[in-house]
């Protein structure tokens, strides 16, 4: 048996709020926020989270997983009203998902992002997603904030001078369930040891967008 991998293109979904007509000149926001869903969520709802910070000068695109899924058991599947999520990949073929997702993302920051400054937010899988695509891609990024996931532990060879000048923020939830300990230690390290900066910011809530934290996160960009 031999695997053979064959690009395809695929029509990917990207909800976007506030800014400008995406594609003119003329109105092109100062800011540009991407924002990456977590694993089981849709890109139109989880950017519903974001509806407050939303502006003309702050356009937010919220890119969905490519790959999406039934959520509920076999029998509901026939059901319309059955819930759909989506994911950014899984271990299965993992380096061509995780190709696919950065050449994907940095696509949609070439037809829909703006000049000015630019921030990538990853919620949960979209913690690590955004971090891989940061390390990977060639889009130009002043901010990344990973919300609710430590830093992957495969990010390439190369992967802190490509984040050399990026502000890092770590945000994690009080009473997050999924926190883990031993990955936020080993992550930390990784960071001093390769010479970057980053913040930890934490809200009492667990494993969501903190709203106080998003307004104040929206609220620091200069401009």
């Amino acid at each position: 048996m031999e695997i053979h991998h064959v690009p395809v293109t695929r029509t990917a979904r990207v909800a976007v709020l506030g800014g400008s007509v995406p594609g003119d000149p003329a109105g092109d926001p100062a800011e540009t926020w991407t924002v990456l869903h977590g694993y089981r969520q849709l890109a139109h709802r989880f950017l519903r989270r974001f509806r407050g910070i939303a502006s003309p000068r702050r356009r937010i695109l919220a890119p969905e997983g490519l790959s999406r899924f039934y959520l509920e058991s076999p029998e509901r599947v026939r059901d319309a009203r059955g819930a759909i999520g989506a994911s950014w990949m899984t271990r299965e073929d993992r380096d061509a998902e995780i190709a696919d997702y950065v050449g994907y993302l940095d696509a949609v920051m070439r037809d829909l992002g703006g000049a000015g400054h630019h921030t990538a937010l990853g919620f949960s899988q979209g913690a690590h997603t955004a971090a891989r695509w940061a390390a990977r891609g060639t889009a130009p990024l002043h901010r990344l904030v990973l919300w609710g996931a430590a830093l992957p532990g495969d990010l390439p060879a190369g992967a802190a001078r490509r984040l050399e000048g990026v502000e890092i923020l770590l945000v994690r939830g009080a009473s997050d369930p999924l926190r883990n300990p031993a990955e936020e230690a080993r992550e930390e390290a990784w960071l001093q040891e390769a010479g970057l900066h980053c913040r930890v910011e934490t809200h009492p809530g667990g494993h969501e967008i903190d709203s106080s934290v998003l307004l104040t996160l929206a609220e620091e960009v200069p401009g």
